[in-house]
């Protein structure tokens, strides 16, 4: 099993104790919370959850309960229980909950949030995603990651997070291919829907922004498509360059 280096840049302190390194900016301008405001991009836009405008749209798209094996709530029997739980979603402030909309069809597809916002830290996850099948595999829904990401390292952001259950391999692999870097497993982390939970976690941080910001914007070229709209690299051949002995 893979796992991340220790820190690359330690300092001792005047009593030989190994301490981390001082921040490249100084001083500390601690970011502040993502604004709760639309996101656009070519292919996407991220709209903060609305019942009146989304409930619906997502409803009748989630009859695939595979969906919500995941997740701490779901699936909704009824109509009126999906709406019950986007309107106490989309009161939240974090997590702060996201409509995924695909500007192809101009339909809600997904949902996505920040969460565990840390700003004194620079600390911030993503997380409650949960891409329907017309959003799944998409241009539009990696579109929305990017946006998401851009935006926490635009405000100063230091550390992005990516928490799954340990399980879930789709979602670690999906994580991965974004950039991430996996750091490990907190065994029994939590307990949902009467089952255990090993938490997977990954990450990335500023220094690798950069990088993968580049690789994105590679991928994301109407030149990297062909006519039937074929990906001619693959994102994760792009975002391997953190990781150049990643074989996956």
């Amino acid at each position: 099993m893979e796992m991340v280096p220790p820190q690359s840049q330690v300092n001792h302190n005047r009593f030989g104790q190994p301490i981390g390194a001082g921040l490249a900016k100084l001083p500390w301008v601690v970011p502040s919370v993502p604004p709760h405001e639309v996101m656009v991009g070519a292919h996407c836009r991220l709209e903060p959850l609305d019942v009146s405008n989304h409930a619906a749209q997502l409803y009748a798209q989630a009859d695939c309960d595979d969906l919500w094996t995941y997740l701490p709530y779901g699936p909704f029997e009824t109509a009126e229980a999906h709406a019950e739980w986007v309107r106490e979603a989309a009161m939240s402030k974090d997590p702060q909950f996201y409509a995924v909309i695909d500007l192809s069809t101009g339909t809600a597809a997904g949902v996505t949030s920040y969460l565990r916002i840390n700003p004194a830290s620079g600390s911030i996850e993503v997380g409650h995603i949960n891409f329907y099948p017309a959003l799944q595999r998409t241009v539009a829904g990696t579109e929305s990651m990017f946006l998401m990401m851009h935006r926490v390292f635009t405000l100063g952001y230091r550390r992005y997070e990516w928490r799954s259950d340990s399980l879930n391999a789709r979602s670690r692999a999906a994580a991965e291919r974004y950039g991430f870097t996996f750091e490990g497993i907190f065994r029994q982390a939590t307990v949902y829907k009467g089952r255990n939970r090993d938490t997977a976690w990954l990450s990335v941080i500023d220094t690798e922004w950069p990088t993968l910001e580049a690789a994105f914007t590679e991928w994301l070229q109407q030149s990297n498509f062909d006519e039937d709209g074929t990906q001619r690299v693959a994102l994760r051949t792009l975002t391997r360059q953190l990781h150049p002995e990643t074989k996956s």
